[in-house]
């Protein structure tokens, strides 16, 4: 494990957020790498809810202000970065006014997921591999952490392929319990096709349900996590079918199972 490097990507990371199972998990996971010789760098959106001041996120300068397309119009990239206390771990948010600045997640009020979370993971996923790039840093393996983040598989594997950074790296995906029904969005898969991408790889997103996207993320994914044990039966028998490197639920339960499975698995 010693310098390998690993990427995590996330929707929720303590303690920035409450600690939901994905939220710790992201945490935890870049912190035993980091124990057992490994170097991580993490990722997560700049939600409005997130206290700047009480976590001393500042913005840095020289990866910020890049513009990124979504669905024909420019977005600007703004990027900050704080320090988890008392812990060797640098995290990164990615930040824009329109998709970022409200004061929640992905769920209004009412528990409904906002329409614009499928523009809103586009510019997550642009925004993390850009910066990635500009930081000029090669992961060894990139781990996913929810649905949040289901279009980094497809976009590395076609929109980036021939992006030399990437070349080597191999994406693990932990999949959760979904928490929210029917679809993302009934554009997704015209604001991804947008981008150039086959239609061959989109077929999936044309129902952009927890189902669809899961499928998505098992296709182009290197590795998969059952990090839930309340996920779909159709989604377990999915990662089981795709005969991939894999941790079931109570295998992901252990930490020291993805140091294993990082370095001996995929």
């Amino acid at each position: 494990m010693k310098d390998k490097k690993i990427l995590i990507i996330s929707s929720e990371v303590v303690p920035y957020l409450p600690q939901t199972e994905q939220a710790v998990k992201s945490f935890q996971i870049p912190k035993s790498i980091n124990e057992n010789g490994g170097q991580t760098r993490i990722f997560m959106p700049r939600y409005g809810l997130i206290n700047e001041r009480r976590h001393q996120l500042h913005e840095v300068i020289r990866l910020s202000g890049m513009n990124l397309v979504i669905n024909d119009m420019d977005m600007p990239l703004i990027i900050k970065v704080a320090s988890i206390p008392k812990e060797r771990m640098q995290v990164y948010f990615i930040d824009n006014e329109e998709y970022f600045k409200r004061k929640a997640m992905l769920h209004d009020s009412e528990g409904k997921i906002f329409k614009d979370n499928d523009e809103r993971m586009i510019f997550f996923t642009k925004g993390v591999v850009e910066t990635v790039k500009k930081l000029n840093w090669s992961p060894d393996v990139i781990h996913l952490h929810g649905w949040f983040t289901s279009l980094f598989p497809l976009y590395l594997k076609s929109y980036y392929e021939d992006e030399p950074l990437f070349a080597e790296s191999k994406i693990v995906s932990s999949l959760y319990e979904p928490d929210f029904e029917g679809e993302v969005s009934k554009e997704l898969f015209d604001k991804v096709a947008f981008d150039k991408i086959d239609e061959a790889h989109l077929k999936e997103l044309k129902k952009a349900n927890f189902e669809a996207l899961a499928k998505t993320v098992i296709t182009h994914s290197d590795g998969l996590i059952m990090a839930s044990d309340k996920l779909p039966k159709t989604v377990v028998e999915q990662v089981k079918n795709s005969n991939k490197p894999q941790l079931d639920f109570s295998e992901s339960q252990d930490e020291e199972a993805y140091i294993d499975f990082y370095t001996n698995k995929i």
